[in-house]
């Protein structure tokens, strides 16, 4: 027997074992060697942000003759979509709305963790992304957990069906009061209704629990992808659903085609036809948005479509133009899907989406008949929820809704929602359409010109001011509390509203802590101006934020949650987690260098309750970034379960 590459954290491989099997275990040695490929995919990812910080250049197209890498497929073939697609799969053509979030809940027992996946499956979506990357806590064995409850649910265990049946005495006691009549009427055949798709951690990040024997980290994505694929395949393929993932912060079609590999690879392992697991790709990423045909075709016949997510591709647009000092942000309430660079984004992946393909059985002409060869665009999150003052709610369902009615006409096929209550106030928008999707709808191919290229960057006036200053900072520090707790996924608002029910809270992920951190750190290093007044500190139009104000909003917002209510900041985490993500925020928005990802930060410190350890730690990735552009992304805190002699 071939010694192990891998080794799995402590004594988890026995305390998970049905999480671990023998074949999910089978399938990491597997595809252990493609670990390499993606650690030089990712050095070179870094190495182009530099270069380009270096060179002030902005990000461009790429040349229409080259080959896509790690492919054969030329760049104006994919353009042209003369590239095998996908057929999209029955349990696919209609997915109006898509629910968001975790299936496990941070230290809870199983009944209530798995509450998560009953409340998903009853909802009435359409599909449910369970999420394994931005809204999934990583303390502990919150990412076992997550996965041990899927497969609990996919297989209908009984430890399951407990729950959901009372969770669905308690989700229709909500809907008699919200909308006078229940949403499930059959709960054992309303868990059929949704279909299950699973987000994987990005080829940025490296598991908590699994590494290599020598020490060095191994790929959250190949963990996620094996142990959701492995563990359910079988019984998702005999009840007649398809597998699906949702693959997170794709860059370029090199990226892409490494996933596709990463892909082939396990279907492979596992006997399965190729292209059998299907994934739409969320473009969250601006350079992603230079490459959307060479990335459809680099995932070839695993790809379904794509989503337009708006939190990360708003930081990741701060990122790529953190060089140019001219290129600075408003308020992020004022950054909506149809401001400036968004709403170029937005279009250019509906065109995307709706320039065809060949299909696996391609007709006559070439093309596919009834709207095959098109992708799915799925539109990007609602996150309001409706808890709070009769007021408050019927404010934010009525922007809730407007936001699906705007998606729909732009052309999409359906939207993402980040709480189950949210399904039948917003899925209406699409049953009022009464279209299964809208594959196909006549819109412009995609250009390649440098004005294209200026409108993914494009910036629009807006306001600048003290007010979304100090929005920026208390959602920022809440929700980097809120990360090293577990609670990956959390309803937050700006301190100055706690109480007031008017206001509601906003489901909040890594990518909203990701971009409020971005926007500041542009404020503050690229001298940004204020577009109006304010009395409180003395600021007028004009005034720059300085670092001095900076710091005076910064300590004004952490008092404020510090003598917040347990409601709004857990009071246990106020001498533990609370400092610990004041710090973080803090070094992250004076340093001079911009770090590349708020969530190695946060990474680097989970289950460390220590303020001194979190300095220590901060220096020692913020010292290394700036010396040679490396990343500390291996759990410092991994404990060996091996024994002398093993």
């Amino acid at each position: 027997m071939a010694a192990r590459t891998l080794e799995i954290r402590g004594n988890l491989e026995h305390a998970y074992v049905d999480v671990f099997t023998k074949e999910a275990v089978a399938a990491f040695e597997a595809l252990a060697g493609m670990d390499a490929d993606r650690k030089a995919v990712m050095a070179a990812r870094i190495d182009r942000r530099g270069a380009r910080a270096r060179n002030q250049q902005r990000i461009a197209f790429l040349d229409p003759q080259a080959t896509i890498a790690r492919t054969t497929i030329k760049v104006q073939e994919a353009r042209a979509g003369a590239f095998v697609g996908s057929e999209i799969p029955q349990d696919l053509k209609r997915q109006w709305i898509q629910g968001t979030g975790p299936a496990a809940k941070p230290n809870a027992s199983l009944e209530k963790s798995i509450r998560n996946v009953a409340y998903a499956l009853l909802s009435g979506a359409d599909g449910w992304m369970f999420d394994g990357e931005d809204a999934l806590g990583q303390v502990s064995t919150m990412s076992l957990d997550n996965q041990r409850n899927l497969k609990l649910a996919i297989h209908r265990d009984p430890a399951f069906t407990a729950v959901a049946e009372q969770v669905a005495g308690e989700m229709n006691k909500w809907a008699q009061g919200f909308f006078g009549r229940p949403i499930v009427t059959d709960w054992k055949k309303q868990l059929d209704f949704t279909t299950k798709i699973f987000r994987a951690r990005g080829l940025h990040l490296e598991d908590r629990h699994v590494r290599h024997t020598d020490g060095a980290g191994f790929s959250a994505s190949i963990v996620d992808a094996v142990l959701y694929i492995v563990n359910n395949h079988e019984r998702l393929r005999d009840s007649g659903s398809s597998l699906v993932l949702y693959l997170p912060k794709i860059q370029t079609a090199e990226e892409a085609a490494l996933w596709n590999d990463i892909l082939l690879s396990l279907e492979q392992h596992l006997g399965l036809p190729d292209g059998t697991i299907k994934v739409y790709v969320l473009v969250e990423q601006v350079e992603a948005c230079f490459q959307l045909m060479e990335i459809r075709a680099a995932l070839g016949r695993h790809f379904v479509g794509f989503n337009t997510g708006r939190w990360d591709y708003i930081n990741s647009v701060s990122d790529a133009m953190a060089w140019q000092r001219e290129f600075v942000n408003p308020n992020i309430d004022a950054i909506t899907m149809t401001y400036g660079y968004m709403r170029i984004y937005e279009d250019r992946v509906r065109r995307a989406c709706n320039t065809s393909s060949l299909t696996p059985h391609p007709t006559p002409s070439g093309r596919g008949a009834g709207g095959e060869g098109f992708a799915l665009w799925q539109g990007g999150m609602e996150p309001n929820i409706p808890v709070g003052s009769e007021a408050g709610v019927t404010s934010g369902m009525t922007r809730a809704v407007a936001g699906a009615d705007r998606e729909q006409r732009e052309g999409a096929s359906g939207k993402w929602v980040a709480h189950w209550k949210m399904v039948h106030i917003v899925r209406p928008v699409w049953e009022r359409a009464g279209q299964d999707n809208q594959l196909g709808r006549n819109f412009p191919p995609l250009t390649y010109t440098p004005a294209d290229a200026d409108g993914l960057f494009l910036l629009e006036p807006a306001p600048r001011t003290v007010r979304g200053a100090r929005d920026l900072l208390s959602v920022a520090i809440q929700y980097g509390n809120a990360f090293l707790v577990g609670l990956q996924a959390a309803a937050l608002k700006p301190a100055d509203y706690f109480g007031n029910d008017d206001v509601l809270y906003l489901m909040e992920d890594m990518a909203t802590g990701e971009i409020r951190l971005s926007i500041l750190w542009e404020w503050l290093h690229k001298n940004a101006t204020l577009t109006a007044d304010d009395d409180q500190v003395c600021v007028k139009a004009g005034d720059r934020l300085t670092k001095e104000l900076c710091q005076r909003l910064l300590a004004e917002e952490y008092r404020k949650l510090q003598t917040a209510s347990n409601r709004d900041v857990h009071d246990a985490s106020k001498t533990t987690t609370l400092p610990i993500a004041r710090e973080i925020v803090e070094a992250y928005i004076l340093g001079n260098v911009k770090l590349p990802w708020y969530i190695d930060l946060l990474n680097i410190n989970l289950e460390n309750h220590d303020l001194a350890e979190a300095k220590r730690r901060i220096r020692l990735l913020a010292d290394a970034f700036c010396k040679d552009g490396s990343r500390i992304t291996e759990n410092l805190d991994f404990e060996s379960g091996r024994q002398d002699g093993d």
